[in-house]
């Protein structure tokens, strides 16, 4: 069986087919389309049609492949932590603006490491530091930064248990899907890490801890800006506004939805800072 007849046969999205195959085969998509007659080994035939089975069954495609591209950069992936989502980019985005030239910041509970290599990658001035409660998560979270040539800090930590020092900014991306949301039995959501998606409660129990913790972590001036489900913007504000931040505001992603909630840490902050 040629390469050509193969795609053809696959029951999944033609893009999907052509990702996985030019993955087995360690070859980009152009290749494909230029070796399309070439003919398969019988192994790998069979070694192709049980990536398409597994993504028939709902297995995502980073998971298959073992990598994800964020912020223009290729980061391994594995199953212990969360798939990053091109929406997370505003919060690397925002980050970089914020931060002060030569500024620290801090990325909470880091899975991959997406956030903070990009950050280090696009502000190489910033001194980055970056957290999470998982080893798995931390030993693939310093496998990306040594891939990109960036040397975040890694510190393993149940959000700011174990951080000591203040920083410029602090960054999260923590878990916001209630445990009752019906997504989390649906497409990709089925196979990621379920701690690294709901705090099994309303899916504001880490965001409140991450709030109520971050001005003592914060130098005075710095912000603080969490990314959050669609319909949570309003009561993340209500959080912040309630714990005396100050310039509470929300930012929109690409698809018009407030994704990333954020607010300024002045003098008079009843956090007072360390």
């Amino acid at each position: 069986m040629n390469i050509e007849a193969l795609l053809k046969l696959s029951l999944i999205d033609p893009l999907e087919a052509q990702v996985l195959l030019a993955h087995a085969l360690k070859c980009t998509r152009v290749q494909l389309v230029i070796r399309s007659k070439d003919e398969l080994k019988p192994q790998q035939v069979t070694e192709v049609s049980a990536l398409f089975m597994r993504r028939m069954q709902g297995e995502p495609i980073a998971y298959l492949t073992g990598e994800r591209e964020f912020h223009g950069l290729r980061f391994e992936i594995t199953p212990d932590v969360l798939i990053p989502r091109h929406e997370t980019e505003l919060l690397v985005e925002l980050g970089s603006e914020k931060l002060p030239k030569g500024g620290a910041v801090l990325d909470l509970g880091t899975g991959s490491g997406a956030i903070a290599v990009s950050l280090a990658h696009a502000r190489r001035d910033a001194r980055v530091t970056a957290t999470d409660i998982s080893q798995g998560a931390l030993a693939l979270a310093r496998r990306n930064a040594a891939a990109h040539a960036v040397a975040p800090q890694f510190v393993q930590s149940d959000w700011l248990e174990q951080v000591e020092g203040r920083f410029d900014l602090i960054v999260s991306n923590p878990p916001y899907i209630a445990a009752s949301d019906p997504h989390l039995m649906q497409g990709d959501l089925r196979f990621e890490p379920r701690s690294a998606l709901t705090d099994e409660a309303n899916g504001m129990m880490h965001i409140g801890t991450i709030i109520d913790g971050a001005a003592r972590h914060l130098n005075p001036g710095g912000w603080l800006l969490l990314e959050h489900g669609y319909d949570q913007a309003a009561a993340v504000r209500a959080l912040l506004q309630k714990s005396g931040w100050q310039q509470v505001q929300s930012w929109k992603d690409l698809s018009g939805i407030e994704r990333v909630s954020g607010a300024l840490l002045d003098g008079n902050h009843p956090g007072k800072p360390l």
